[in-house]
């Protein structure tokens, strides 16, 4: 089953790499990891996707609460959430080709980024599925070049994931 792991740590130099050892050493693959600063400057949230069961879960928690920059694991994965990826697709377009390339963009909610002679760089935001559903749908123009973000995610509702410990992932309040 894949975990989504909502990680919030201090923002200092040196702490992705000590995480992403961390599940290294162990042997565990990281199918997915983001990283970025919160509402609060001296704080970042990891978002990383695991595939595991439980106990692997409960495993990889443990090491983690072990290292000393990080401030609160949550495992959102049974609660509802909100995830989104960005792909960004440049494409073999022909002038004779592009009206149709956009008119396939315009179904997926995608945007033109770029234009060049022979190529179109197209960016699509949203769940895994749509995402691979764009790519997929953009193969038959021979894809150049592709680069995706990980997985970004938030709990629904007023839910969320915070250091003050009010309104966590565990919490069951709407």
């Amino acid at each position: 089953m894949k975990h989504t792991l909502a990680v919030l740590v201090e923002n200092s130099p040196g702490v992705l790499a000590r995480v992403a050892g961390l599940f290294s050493r162990r042997g565990f693959n990281i199918e997915s990891l983001t990283v970025g600063r919160t509402e609060s400057n001296d704080v970042s949230r990891m978002t990383i996707v695991v595939e595991g069961d439980d106990r692997l879960i409960e495993q990889v928690s443990k090491q983690l609460h072990k290292l000393i920059d990080i401030i609160k694991i949550s495992d959102i994965s049974e609660d509802e959430y909100v995830d989104r990826d960005l792909v960004m697709i440049k494409v073999t377009a022909d002038p004779s080709q592009r009206v149709e390339i956009m008119q396939m963009a315009g179904v997926f909610r995608a945007r033109v980024v770029d234009l060049g002679r022979k190529t179109m760089t197209l960016e699509c935001t949203g769940n895994e599925g749509k995402i691979n559903a764009f790519e997929e749908s953009l193969r038959p123009y021979g894809i150049k070049e592709l680069v995706r973000t990980g997985k970004v995610a938030m709990l629904r509702g007023s839910k969320f994931s915070s250091t003050n410990g009010a309104h966590t992932a565990d919490s069951k309040e709407g």
